[in-house]
């Protein structure tokens, strides 16, 4: 039997990492404890949200989705998508990026000079220095993307192969570029897939009528009003 005192005991990776290691300051707990929440919860359900949203406000993109779900699906039962699908998936994973793109859960970035620099468009960096840079105009600029930059269009991230197209991480920033890429980037494309599929395979959602959605740059992409939605069950 557990003891109650252990039940009581609480194994969040923060407690964990204060018993293992008695060396840490305070500001660098503090960092730790921002980056758990901002980058490893917080992006995750901020995207699920708005690529829910996205998908009910285009319908000719669910029926694309769900058409590849129901073909990986094809023959089963399941309430699930299995995990060795996922990579069928090709216009959703698009579809993500698209979102990403346009919606990107963390809306700007920064970064400290190290050493005193000049970039590429010759403005000078003193040491110390700090540079602010917004992903979330970035994913917007015409220069870049194109005069339907601002349109949800997950066939741009689509080959004529019908294959991912490769966008350097300079170019699509939403997962940082350099050493401090994400390192949880193929992770969240996973469970993304996993539970969008999943959720569509089983559900439909549509837009409340009058609810306008108004996302909100914060630390984390959030929604002013939040993102009220029918469900309705699916019969497949």
């Amino acid at each position: 039997m557990v003891h109650k005192e252990e039940q009581r005991q609480h194994h969040d990776i923060l407690t964990q990492w204060l018993l293992a290691d008695h060396q840490s300051t305070d500001k660098f707990l503090r960092d730790i404890a921002l980056t758990l929440i901002s980058a490893g919860r917080d992006t995750l359900s901020s995207t699920l949200s708005l690529l829910l949203w996205l998908v009910a406000t285009h319908p000719d993109v669910e029926e694309k989705i769900f058409g590849e779900i129901e073909r990986s699906a094809r023959g089963t039962s399941r309430f699930l998508i299995c995990k060795d699908d996922l990579h069928e998936l090709v216009y959703l994973h698009a579809a993500i990026y698209e979102t990403l793109r346009l919606y990107p859960p963390l809306p700007f970035e920064h970064r400290c000079a190290t050493e005193a620099d000049v970039l590429p468009s010759g403005h000078k960096v003193h040491k110390g220095m700090r540079m602010l840079f917004s992903m979330y105009s970035m994913g917007r600029m015409e220069e870049t993307w194109g005069k339907d930059c601002m349109d949800f269009k997950p066939e741009r991230w689509i080959s004529d192969e019908g294959n991912i197209i490769h966008v350097p991480s300079q170019k699509f920033m939403t997962f940082l570029t350099g050493p401090r890429t994400c390192l949880g980037k193929a992770m969240s494309f996973m469970l993304l897939k996993f539970m969008v599929s999943s959720i569509l395979w089983n559900y439909k959602f549509e837009m409340v009528e009058g609810h306008v959605v108004k996302p909100t740059p914060s630390m984390v992409l959030s929604m002013k009003d939040g993102l009220k939605m029918r469900v309705s069950k699916r019969k497949v």
